[in-house]
């Protein structure tokens, strides 16, 4: 299967949970957006269609004739077929729902720099900002981190046991994402968390995500994606 992943070609964000499982199991694939100049109408002209399955927003992934969107409807989809779910239905299920509780998260963090509206700028709501991430910073991200490095404890290396998922290879892209965002609050938060930076640590390891974090096809973190450093919001 040779598939195509359609999403903004200048930032990590949601894309960047797909792109780690198709490296990690060295698929065939070509981020459309970024390979050629008419990606970006051709995804918008796919989400606009009135037939079909179209997408509400990217990312999406044309796989054959499917066209599959939601980045944990995706990976559902991707580790059934590359052997990064468990074999069982309810394993699967299980994965699943870690991955619908990462996306949650990953709305939190959003929203602690777009607190109030995604049309405006950060600059516009800085006081809301600043509101919201001491909220995350003390509440949120030890409640959702807390909860993944009780899973870790529970036995074996990754979050569900001996056998890596797709949820491991998301759960790196949260440690990388909140160490860019708030470096100062994870560099004291960490310790509280070893389970879960041990797991990173073994991700990053892992010849193919090793070898795709060197490589130019890893965007670099920056101010228009999900994870954005604003030293205001960070203490």
């Amino acid at each position: 299967m040779h598939y195509e992943l359609y999403y903004w070609p200048t930032i990590q964000g949601r894309g960047e949970f797909v792109r780690l499982a198709l490296e990690e199991a060295k698929a065939s694939y070509v981020d459309v957006a970024r390979q050629s100049k008419s990606g970006v109408p051709a995804m918008m002209k796919m989400m606009q269609a009135r037939t079909g399955t179209p997408s509400f927003a990217p990312p999406f992934l044309k796989a054959g004739s499917l066209m599959i969107g939601q980045t944990a409807n995706i990976l559902l989809y991707l580790g059934d077929r590359h052997g990064l779910a468990p074999k069982t239905e309810a394993g699967r299920l299980w994965v699943h729902e870690l991955q619908l509780t990462i996306a949650d998260l990953v709305q939190e963090v959003h929203d602690t720099h777009h607190p109030i509206g995604t049309l405006l700028y950060y600059e516009d709501q800085k006081s809301a900002a600043k509101l919201r991430a001491a909220a995350f910073r003390k509440e949120r991200m030890p409640k959702y981190c807390g909860y993944f490095e009780r899973l870790i404890e529970g036995g074996g290396p990754f979050v569900t046991g001996r056998k890596l998922t797709y949820a491991d290879l998301s759960l790196f892209q949260i440690v990388e994402g909140l160490r860019y965002a708030f470096p100062k609050s994870m560099k004291k938060f960490e310790r509280k968390i070893p389970g879960l930076v041990a797991l990173h640590d073994r991700i990053a390891e892992r010849p193919s995500i090793a070898a795709y974090l060197a490589s130019d096809r890893r965007i670099p973190f920056n101010e228009d994606g999900i994870f954005r450093h604003y030293k205001a919001l960070d203490k």
